[in-house]
This record gives structure tokens, C-alpha cells and sequence, in this order.
């Protein structure tokens, strides 16, 4: 890693997916707010079995309401500050550094948005992040959930970092094998 910062044309250009991600999330938890809609009455019930609600939470938690016991005091600090001082930080890494490949620059780049979607609600939304997609799990799993379970109410930033920290993960991982398997010697 080399200490200046880059700002070329493979570090800059994912950063339209962050701007992307940032835009659609506020714009769609701006119409949720604006026209909410009560859980128990879903504006889309996609296919008619229940499966996709789209409907108003809000939570002044973290994920799945991580937090919700902490003392006031102490959500600014962990649901603000910190935030943002790990997003700084990657930042700072993502310019920096050479060991990234394209595709785990996007997915970078899209972690990004949906930390800069979820922090903007943090600040400016004093009611919490506006969350509004309501999904059904499959019937499969509800052996462990119960009947009818139904996936934490979530957002466009929330799924842009999951999906996004996925594929990172998965590309990290493969990068390392595929180095791994470089690296062995043939058979003599």
C-alpha cells in the first residue's frame, strides 16, 4: 500500500454506484415518509402470497434493533460517529491501496452508499432510519421461525451493504485461492 492517495479513472468511476445507491435510498425512504403506510395494510403484496410488503417502520436502532437497551447517550457515539469513522477509514483505503480487484472496488463502492444512505437518516431523520421492504421467508424455514416468519424490515442502503459485503467476501476468497493455487509448485 502506497501512502498518497489515487484518484484515477478504476478508483473514481465505482463511486457512481455509491452516489447511485445514496440517491435511490433517500429518494424511496423520502416517499415512505412523506406517504407512510401502515404494517397492517401494505401498499404491494407482489404476487398475492404475502411474499413483498412495502410498508413504514422506523428504527432508531442499528440492524434487527441491535441497541435498543444502550443508554442515549451512547447511540450518537455507536450509531453515528463511529459509522462514519469506519467509513472514513475505508475511504482512505480504497484510495490508497493497489489490492483491490474491479469488482471488489464496486462492491466497495456500493458498501459506501449504503453506509452514507443509513448515516444520513441517522442524522437528519431524529425518528430513525426509515425502513420499508417487508419480505416473507420461504416456507422451508418455518421450522426455525414459526409461521409466517417475515425477514427484518429493511431498506435500499440496508441491501446494498449486505449484497455488496457478500460479494466482496466471495471475492476476496476466491482472489486468495486462485493466488493459493498460483503459488503450489507442479507435481514432479
Amino acid at each position: 500500500m502506497k501512502l498518497g492517495m489515487k484518484f484515477d479513472k478504476l478508483r473514481v468511476l465505482p463511486l457512481i454506484l455509491t452516489g447511485i445507491i445514496v440517491l435511490a435510498d433517500q429518494i424511496t425512504k423520502a416517499l415512505i415518509a412523506k406517504y407512510p403506510i401502515d404494517s397492517s395494510d401494505p401498499i404491494i403484496n407482489v404476487f398475492n402470497n404475502d411474499f413483498l410488503h412495502i410498508i413504514h417502520v422506523r428504527n432508531p436502532n442499528i440492524a434487527f434493533s441491535i441497541g435498543r437497551d444502550l443508554p442515549d447517550v451512547v447511540k450518537p457515539v455507536l450509531f453515528v460517529v463511529l459509522p462514519l469513522v469506519v467509513l472514513a477509514l475505508l475511504v482512505l483505503y480504497y484510495f490508497r491501496s493497489d489490492d483491490f480487484t474491479k469488482l471488489q472496488r464496486w462492491a466497495i463502492a456500493g458498501i459506501l452508499g449504503g453506509g452514507i444512505g443509513n448515516i444520513t437518516d441517522r442524522i437528519f431523520r431524529p425518528d430513525g432510519v426509515v425502513d420499508f421492504i417487508s419480505v416473507r421467508l420461504p416456507n422451508f424455514l418455518e421450522f426455525l421461525f414459526g409461521t409466517n416468519p417475515r425477514w427484518p424490515t429493511f431498506n435500499i442502503a440496508d441491501s446494498a451493504v449486505v449484497v455488496c459485503c457478500l460479494l466482496l467476501f466471495f471475492s476476496i476468497i476466491f482472489s486468495r485461492k486462485k493466488t493459493e493455487v498460483e503459488v503450489v509448485p507442479p507435481d514432479e
